[in-house]
């Protein structure tokens, strides 16, 4: 099988493969959120039998993960909701925790008996300390010029003191809290925590332009961002749901505390019923709250689901493009191919040209084909004036040569086997190349029919930046020229006159023929026409007369024309033709 069969089949299963795939892609109705909700969390266990961290500010921090991924203005509203619901979640947390603490604090150990009588201590000396740095201040401000600055020392002395009460109030309570007798000193430290961390200024989510990139591979891009992140709002979402069953297997042994009979909890205490009934509200709005989250995420992941269908669609729409672009370019190369092979003409000039317009075409599609892949540069237009201004620079030569090659092949320029005269080389032409014209040397122009036996190459720039002379018409018609010496004590008269005769005689049916081929070429110049006539120069010298004689002649019938003027020419001189012969003759 051809290689261009194999390239049409595999067109066509590119092209089969995409059809498919847009078919399959097109926008379907959306899935709602309570469609979502009515599935099952994939991955989600049971209710862990572990008590929870003291605060789980998890929710809180998955929902600014997940806010990176909002693009779009409706994203961007989904993530303000799933951030605002994963605050409130964090805030009920506290609240929780905070409940707990107070319901649920076992019963103090004689260490913790110490400890908590060793923090009473310093809080009250901290509480005297500060009275009597208020009552000397007082003092301080009301005494005389002599006592004040006796008294603002005293000020000074108390104000260390209570630097030290204070260090002891916090080393206390401190101790009280590793010991597990304040474990609402925690949860106030992580609020207080929490709250400055709320206050810090956070950078805002970039908002999409628009559609997709108008590359594929902006496309294809932006397709795997889409795809990790409904990836990651289906993970926050399984989250969310197992929050809710883990709050709801507490809610449900919290709730059997209440039950008659019931055992008590681990510590051995069981809290007063009203505080299990506070503690079980706060429970049933965070499992709401962790069930309004997974809606929120899973509404995202639709929207994101989306996003992603229509990224994809627009990928197989640019490679369906792109494909059609190749196949329209294959098409007209073809086209071109069969075009120029039935066009007239010198072959070696149409397998140039139909060369040259393949490239030509070739080249355009592949750059269209890359554009679509990789984009349009954002500074398309001085990218590309740079680059073509270092490849006018570095390939010179090449570029003006190849446009030399489509003067020679114009309607004035050269054809294989013309005569032309190139830098001072006169020659037969032997090549014309997309760069390069090759000569078979024949000598200077008057002993043109005599050739060299050299090859002589010229970079095609020739053609616009010097100049060349071409010496082929459709007869290829020359100048020649012969010289007759008439001796002293002959009488010139009639011989030269008998040989103006002979050459008009010899050359009319080539002048009259050269006449008419160069009034059609120089017709749309609109210049005079030329004189095919023969022309005679007569110089006296020492040795005699020197007669010169110029005629019309085709180049390949120029030895025979001299030959005949000259057998003509010495018959005259030797008498063996009469003048009345020649004019006659004429």
């Amino acid at each position: 099988m051809k290689a261009s069969r194999w390239l049409l089949l595999a067109g066509a299963l590119a092209l089969s493969g995409t059809v498919a795939g847009l078919w399959s892609t097109r926008a379907p109705a959306p899935a709602t959120s309570k469609d979502a909700a009515t599935r099952p969390a994939s991955g989600a266990t049971g209710p862990a039998p572990n008590r929870p961290r003291v605060v789980d500010m998890s929710p809180l921090l998955t929902a600014r993960r997940v806010a990176a991924l909002a693009t779009t203005p409706e994203e961007q509203e989904l993530a303000r909701q799933a951030e605002r619901l994963a605050d409130h979640s964090v805030d009920l947390a506290f609240v929780d925790a905070m409940r707990r603490a107070v319901d649920e604090q076992p019963p103090p150990t004689p260490e913790v008996r110490e400890l908590a009588a060793r923090k009473s201590k310093a809080r009250a000396a901290v509480e005297a300390g500060e009275q009597r740095v208020a009552q000397l201040t007082r003092e301080a401000a009301a005494a005389s010029p002599e006592d004040k600055e006796q008294r603002l020392d005293e000020v000074e002395v108390a104000r260390a003191q209570l630097e030290l009460d204070r260090d002891e109030l916090g080393a206390a309570s401190d101790a009280l809290e590793r010991a597990g007798g304040d474990p609402q000193a925690r949860i106030k430290r992580l609020k207080e925590a929490y709250e400055a961390a709320q206050k810090e200024p956070r950078a805002a989510a970039a908002v999409a332009s628009g559609g997709p990139p108008a590359s594929l591979v902006g496309k294809l891009r932006a397709w795997s961002d889409q795809r990790a992140a409904i990836g990651q709002l289906a993970q926050a979402q399984r989250e969310a749901r197992e929050k809710a069953q883990l709050l709801g297997g507490w809610k449900q042994r919290l709730a059997a505390q209440l039950q008659p009979g019931a055992p008590p909890p681990a510590g051995g205490v069981a809290p007063p019923a009203a505080a299990i009934h506070r503690r079980l509200g706060v429970i049933a709005q965070r499992i709401q709250n962790q069930q309004d989250l997974a809606d929120v995420y899973a509404d995202w992941a639709s929207l994101a689901e989306a996003r992603a269908r229509s990224v994809l669609h627009a990928l197989l729409v640019g490679v369906l493009l792109a494909l059609l672009v190749l196949a329209a370019t294959f098409g007209a190369s073809l086209l071109l191919d069969r075009a120029l092979r039935r066009k007239e003409g010198d072959e070696f000039r149409r397998s140039t040209l139909r060369t040259v317009a393949k490239a030509a075409v070739q080249l355009a599609g592949v750059l269209v084909v890359l554009f679509m892949l990789l984009g349009v540069p954002a500074q398309a237009t001085t990218i590309l004036g740079l680059a073509g201004a270092g490849l006018t620079v570095a390939m010179k030569d090449f570029i003006v040569a190849f446009f030399g090659w489509f003067i020679l092949m114009g309607r004035n320029g050269i054809r294989v086997g013309d005569w032309v005269e190139i830098n001072g080389v006169g020659g037969e032409v032997a090549e014309i190349g997309l760069l390069r014209t090759v000569l078979l040397e024949t000598g200077s122009w008057s002993d043109a029919g005599h050739p060299t036996g050299r090859r002589v190459s010229f970079v095609n720039s020739f053609a616009i930046e010097r100049h060349f002379f071409n010496f082929s018409t459709s007869g290829q018609w020359m100048w020649d020229e012969l010289r007759v010496l008439i001796p002293l004590g002959q009488d010139p008269y009639p011989i030269i006159d008998g040989v103006q005769k002979l050459a008009r005689q010899e050359t009319a049916a080539n002048a009259k023929l050269a006449e008419q081929e160069w009034l059609k070429a120089t017709t749309k110049y609109r210049v005079r026409t030329f004189s095919a006539e023969p022309g005679i120069n007569v110089i006296p010298t020492s040795s005699g007369v020197e007669v010169d004689v110029r005629y019309i002649t085709r180049a390949f019938e120029r030895h025979d024309s001299r030959r005949r003027l000259y057998d003509a020419i010495i018959a005259l001189m030797h008498g063996k033709r009469t003048s009345g012969e020649v004019v006659g003759a004429a």
